[in-house]
């Protein structure tokens, strides 16, 4: 009887073990990629076994790492002003996004993201592409990890390199090449709105031959950028 009751509380005691394990690895490599850049995401890995699933056996992946100083100021304005103007100020979750996101969803509307680039960050390096409660739990679990072990400039940096901003292209590095055959630092303001305005579907929309609705969209992001007030305004939470 004694072995039979003890069974489960081994069974805990290792599942307890493992969960604590498991929490101190994710946060131990959150921490290392607080200082080292990212060698692959977790998104860029699931497109290359899709290509390889659907047949696409030319398929390649073009990404390449581009430290934040070597980057032109105007890119990481754009991708906030398009994607998340408040995130030099929240903690990885726009409340009130949330809160409109449901409302609408309640009166029937089509649901919208509410995402934060601390979210996109943390889905596109360590997650899966989806909508499971589970997926959105483990994101929910690695921005708070991020936003409490990397400064924002950090999480920026991490998600200008990692995006996906076309077809197998990611990271402005890569962008910038395929796009603009020009260096990232040298990026222009309509150029990097340009690449902001791709970012809600990048394996259809294109930053070089932008269709009206991207050129559209562009417009919108530069004006976007002006009224923040310019570079400085990510200056204001690093």
């Amino acid at each position: 009887m004694a072995q039979t009751r003890s069974l489960p509380i081994r069974i805990l005691r290792s599942a307890a073990i493992l969960i604590v394990a498991w929490l101190a690895l994710s946060w131990l490599v959150v921490l290392v990629l607080r200082f080292v850049p990212p060698w692959t995401s977790a998104v860029m890995m699931e497109r290359r076994l899709s290509a390889l699933v659907h047949g696409q056996p030319g398929f390649e992946i073009h990404q390449r790492w581009v430290p934040w100083e070597r980057v032109s100021p105007y890119v990481p304005l754009a991708m906030v002003a398009g994607e998340d103007q408040k995130f030099p100020f929240h903690h990885g979750f726009d409340v009130d996004a949330i809160q409109d996101a449901i409302d609408a969803a309640d009166e029937g509307k089509r649901l919208r993201g509410a995402s934060t680039i601390s979210q996109q960050t943390a889905k596109n390096l360590f997650l899966w592409n989806g909508r499971s409660f589970v997926r959105k739990g483990l994101e929910a679990y690695f921005t708070v990890l991020i936003e409490l072990t990397w400064p924002k400039q950090r999480i920026l940096e991490v998600y200008m390199n990692i995006a996906e901003l076309g077809d197998g292209i990611y990271g402005v590095g890569a962008a910038s090449d395929a796009y603009f055959r020009t260096q990232p630092a040298r990026l222009s303001a309509a150029q990097a709105a340009r690449l902001a305005a791709v970012l809600p579907n990048p394996r259809r929309l294109r930053a070089d031959a932008p269709s009206a609705y991207v050129q559209r969209r562009a417009n919108w992001i530069q004006q976007q950028m002006g009224q923040l007030g310019g570079p400085g305004y990510l200056q204001r939470r690093r």
